[in-house]
């Protein structure tokens, strides 16, 4: 058909229905060879992103939602009721246990992460998808953003990178006390900032120390009474899993054995519990590295989730653009720190 056809059809079609109208002008070519703009047009497939890692301590951590709050306060009961010196018969001994009938409690404000993202509303009109996409790649963006936080960062100094958020971030897993040969305590009881930094059981190895030994090392370290609990599970960072892969004993034989299928391969269990790849954690590459975290995850970590996420479209925040601005609020801490147990590096 003639471009002047078009025109007339369209101006045609207009006037009977009183709708708009939209006139392609495009020219398809005949099929005379190959190459851009020969034999057709343009075709968007769907759009996708690249597959990020998405954050692992949510596979086994406990998560609760806390609607529209703006801090969350955690209590543990820490001491013992009954009489442990002589519990039986019918007397009643008050605050007789040991260490006596006590709690703790601490306070954690609810933290917010943002992301702005400017799209040409053209480009939506063009690619097939793009609006499911944009939002599903949005969260995996905040899934990301969280497991660096729950991981690494120091909610107690704003150190000179806030990209695991500083004290506006969560209470990181590595920055809770305890060196190495240090047993699990309580923080303080309270509902400052400072409360409720709990000491984690750490066991300390070489870098060149990372073997099978040192795994026993940490079962041992984790009370006994956690063991066969569902969701009990290691975090190790990727560099520590390769490691280990490659540690052999003294007669030079693999202390993990490869079996040919990926459920029972070398390093997906270890001692009976599953190992989860956490790249979020510290690689094992330098002294005081913690990369390996043996814990009962539902009981040693807690994920609080304010329930309300916004994600707003901002149209026409500049000519030709929608401007999308999402926002999310959460907490984590460590729950009960006799839970779990995790590796320092040395030296």
């Amino acid at each position: 058909m003639k471009i002047s056809d078009k025109i007339l059809q369209g101006i045609k079609s207009t006037l009977e229905t009183g709708n708009k109208v939209k006139i392609d002008l495009r020219e398809a070519s005949a099929l005379t060879g190959s190459g851009n703009n020969v034999g057709g047009r343009t075709f968007f497939d769907d759009a996708f992103s690249s597959y990020r890692y998405a954050n692992p301590f949510r596979q086994f951590s406990k998560q609760i939602y806390v609607p529209n709050m703006s801090s969350v306060q955690f209590v543990a009961k820490t001491g013992n009721a009954a009489n442990s010196t002589n519990p039986w018969g019918y007397a009643i001994n008050p605050n007789s246990g040991n260490p006596n009938i006590n709690t703790s409690i601490w306070q954690l404000p609810t933290r917010v992460i943002t992301a702005q993202l400017p799209v040409r509303t053209s480009v939506l009109d063009d690619v097939n998808g793009l609006n499911n996409e944009l939002v599903e790649d949005l969260m995996m963006e905040f899934a990301a953003l969280e497991g660096g936080s729950v991981a690494v960062n120091n909610d107690q100094s704003g150190s000179t990178t806030t990209s695991t958020g500083g004290i506006d971030g969560l209470r990181g897993l590595n920055s809770y006390l305890g060196e190495a040969g240090e047993s699990s305590a309580f923080g303080t009881s309270g509902t400052a900032i400072t409360n409720g930094i709990h000491t984690i059981a750490t066991v300390g190895s070489t870098i060149s120390g990372l073997n099978k030994t040192t795994l026993s090392n940490m079962r041992k370290a984790l009370p006994g009474q956690y063991w066969s609990l569902p969701g009990t599970a290691w975090m190790m960072h990727p560099t520590a899993i390769d490691v280990l892969t490659k540690s052999l004993t003294a007669g030079n034989a693999p202390y993990f054995v490869e079996t040919g299928t990926y459920n029972g391969g070398s390093v997906v269990n270890v001692f009976g519990w599953p190992v989860v790849c956490n790249p979020y954690l510290d690689p094992w590459i330098s002294t005081g590295a913690i990369s390996i975290y043996l814990a009962n995850w539902p009981k040693f970590l807690t994920i609080a989730d304010v329930e309300e996420m916004s994600v707003h479209a901002m149209v026409q925040t500049q000519p030709g653009f929608i401007n999308l601005y999402a926002e999310k609020r959460m907490v984590s801490t460590v729950r009960d720190c006799f839970a779990g147990v995790r590796l320092i590096a040395t030296a």
